[in-house]
């Protein structure tokens, strides 16, 4: 039998029906003992996404603590926020410091607030 190139293949495919095309996918599943099916992996990818947490997240300053002025000071830095719209923020607690963020800035984020006295969430 003379070897067939790929442009011998090529042209047969161009020129085959869908039954002669459907019958050598076939034919080539059971030779080989493979499958045409695409592999459904969309499914475990999304899972494996949701156990492996957020990818944003909202932080919360829940209670301003003892240190009311450390607050105020940290939630300037964090924001880029003015004295008086910091004081405002801090005042009216619970409120959100950021939101959409990721999670290891917002864990930077608490650590400074923290630090600073006061009690956080990131949701």
């Amino acid at each position: 039998m003379a070897k067939l190139t790929h442009e011998d293949i090529l042209a047969y495919l161009e020129e085959a029906t869908i039954l002669e095309l459907n019958d050598l996918v076939s034919a080539i599943e059971e030779k080989f003992g493979v499958t045409a099916a695409a592999p459904v992996a969309a499914a475990p990818v999304a899972e494996a996404a949701e156990a492996a947490g957020p990818s944003e997240v909202t932080v919360t300053l829940t209670d301003v603590g003892g240190t009311k002025v450390a607050v105020i000071k940290a939630v300037r830095e964090i924001t880029g926020l003015g004295l008086v719209d910091a004081k405002g923020l801090v005042d009216k607690a619970p409120s959100v410091i950021k939101e959409n963020i990721k999670p290891e800035e917002a864990e930077e984020i608490k650590k400074k607030l923290m630090d600073a006295g006061a009690s956080v969430e990131i949701k």
